[in-house]
């Protein structure tokens, strides 16, 4: 039941869906048979963070627990933000309607730099002080988890501790600490020492922080027992893991409305500018008959028309064919849509074409992330301008008559002949479409080329390298734009303002936490939307606090630096990385993990090798 007190606010607001709670399996537990009560906030509006797989299992691992309950919290659109503020209604989980305040734990998953200032705008939601340093009971507890938690540095000063990796079972460990230290009575300082004991568990406030004088970090020093280094976690067994039976099914139309099963973890390909690729090392895949069973039971419990097969690159688990065979009779029959994101132009087979076309079948989007050969060299592909050509002509022999094809700008290593090389692919797709004999007449084609600015980032054999100045960014831009002669062809391209924040905050140091605050304060928040984006904001509050932009963003690190994330160790070693980023500046390539074991170092978190 809402509160009268929200009831009567929300048709005052936009899409008043995202705040009622009450979704068709969405969990609600009796208080009194619960002694923990976790806060799951994703720093984003709902239809984003409804759409996100890591918090739907998550929600569902803690629900499973006997005497936790966990709740659901997005941030709010402005409309309803303010009259949040102005009616006194704190920011609530979305199950019980309580205020977040009065939780236990508050996690918050951190996708996108760009979230830091939301999650600042949702703790004071929460009436709750904003620094860590400044709440001092156990309760409530901020953790913080997901990608940006390998370097989480800009942010450490807001929050009591980070989980490092992968969340099924550490997510457990540490609350089932937290079940004892509120039983006994224990201080916070005291739950923090325990839980940094924790394989996986980063407590920033246990370590210090030394600087050289020209800005660079001189030592990251542990103390009250706090490890050295920081090991990542990981599932070793991704067939035994838990996988929810179930979804909560939002009211509103969100991102990615559909269900969704993860095929495999990792990433065999090595390409030197993605951080993913590197973070979740190393490669594990699910079997086919778990992923089938997955598959079936969260279509029939949630109804929902498609399945998404996700991971960073479905098309490399092995027995994918094997897998959409044993899908297909139950698919076909329900009608029920296979969707296949991150495939792979060098592995997309006619006879998997043919699969996905016996159901309704979703875009075909390919990845070749630069035009030139050699810049594909140089960044590690391992993708032929052929393997490109052959995928389209699959594609549209297979009734395609569009194509998104996904490049970057400003890698390491590029030219402007390079940016030309984009265009010169894009008219090489659209010249072969009209070559074939057999498509169909009358009909055109479309080939969409999306090109992102590069973020150098941490843990990447890139993370050493500068990132183009802005006005580099939009020579290229303008370049690009230049040289379509085409109708057939679309450039889209991002924003290089917010490229060149998410640079700054990526591989930023704690000396950014007072810039993160003066942002939120000046007015910052929800800034993964442009409409809120504002670089000035934050070139001003760098400013004010004596810190330059581009010492972050434009400068090449010297392989000997400390950098701010060296204490936290995601498995790849900084050998490897540095040996990867000289082998760019040479075009060479690596093998993926499946062909050769390069050493990359994260086979000691499975064990043994990796294949």
């Amino acid at each position: 039941m809402i509160p009268a007190k929200i009831d009567r606010q929300l048709l005052k607001v936009q899409k008043p869906a995202r705040y009622c709670g009450g979704e068709m399996g969405s969990v609600v537990k009796d208080k009194s048979q619960v002694d923990l009560r976790f806060a799951f906030c994703f720093p984003d509006l709902y239809e984003v963070g409804m759409s996100h797989l890591g918090m739907k299992i998550l929600y569902s691992l803690i629900n499973a627990q006997e005497g936790m309950w966990c709740e659901r919290v997005f941030a709010p659109d402005t409309d309803f933000e303010a009259v949040m503020r102005r009616e006194g209604i704190p920011l609530y989980g979305l199950e019980s309607f309580d205020p977040i305040g009065e939780f236990d734990v508050i996690g918050f998953t951190l996708q996108y730099e760009m979230c830091y200032t939301t999650v600042l705008n949702m703790l004071d939601l929460a009436g709750l002080p904003v620094r860590a340093r400044d709440r001092k009971g156990l309760w409530p507890l901020v953790m913080g988890g997901g990608p940006c938690a390998c370097n989480p540095e800009p942010v450490a000063e807001f929050f009591d501790l980070f989980q490092l990796g992968e969340g099924e079972e550490l997510m457990l460990e540490v609350l089932s600490l937290y079940r004892r230290a509120k039983a006994q009575g224990l201080s916070k300082e005291e739950f923090l020492r325990q839980a940094a004991r924790i394989p996986g568990v980063y407590v920033p406030s246990l370590y210090d922080v030394s600087y050289h004088g020209d800005g660079t970090v001189r030592e990251i020093t542990p103390r009250d027992g706090a490890p050295a280094r920081v090991e990542k976690r990981i599932v070793r067994d991704l067939d035994g893991m838990y996988f929810p039976e179930n979804f909560v099914v939002p009211f509103a139309e969100i991102v990615h409305d559909r269900a969704m099963v993860e095929v495999l973890r990792g990433c065999i390909r090595g390409c030197r500018f993605c951080q993913a690729g590197y973070i979740y090392r190393p490669f594990r895949e699910k079997s086919p008959d778990v992923l089938d069973r997955q598959a079936r039971d969260l279509c029939g419990a949630t109804g929902y028309e498609e399945v998404s097969l996700t991971s960073l690159s479905t098309s490399d688990h092995s027995r994918l064919e094997e897998l959409m065979e044993e899908m297909l009779p139950w698919t076909e029959e329900k009608r029920i849509n296979i969707a296949l994101p991150s495939l792979r132009v060098d592995n997309f087979s006619p006879r998997l074409l043919e699969m996905v076309e016996k159901v309704r079948r979703s875009g075909l989007t390919f990845a070749p992330e630069a035009g030139s050969q050699r810049l594909r060299d140089a960044i590690n592909k391992n993708v032929t301008e052929a393997e490109v050509m052959d995928t389209c002509r699959t594609a549209f022999e297979g009734g395609c008559t569009s194509m998104k094809l996904y490049f970057m700008m400003g890698l390491p290593t590029e030219t402007m002949e390079d940016m030309d090389a984009i265009i010169e692919l894009a008219q090489k797709v659209v010249d072969l479409y009209y070559s074939l004999p057999g498509r169909k007449k009358g009909r055109g084609v479309q080939v969409t080329a999306s090109v992102a600015c590069f973020v150098p980032k941490p843990h990447t054999p890139f993370q050493f390298e500068p990132q183009d100045t802005l006005e580099q960014f939009r020579q290229k831009q303008k370049r690009l734009l230049e040289k379509v002669s085409s109708k057939k062809i679309r450039i889209n391209y991002h924003d290089a303002a917010t490229s060149r924040l998410e640079a700054i905050l990526a591989r930023g140091d704690r000396r950014l936490a007072p810039v993160v605050e003066a942002v939120w304060r000046a007015g910052g928040n929800l800034e993964g939307w442009d409409e809120h984006f504002s670089l000035e904001r934050w070139l001003r509050a760098m400013e004010e606090a004596g810190l330059d932009g581009d010492f972050y963003a434009c400068r090449r690190r010297p392989p000997d630096e400390v950098l701010p994330w060296d204490h936290l160790d995601y498995g790849v070693t900084k050998e490897f990385l540095i040996r990867e980023d000289k082998k760019a500046w040479e075009s060479a390539v690596t093998q993926n993990c499946r062909s050769h074991c390069s050493g990359c170092g994260a086979n000691k978190l499975l064990g043994g090798a990796c294949f």
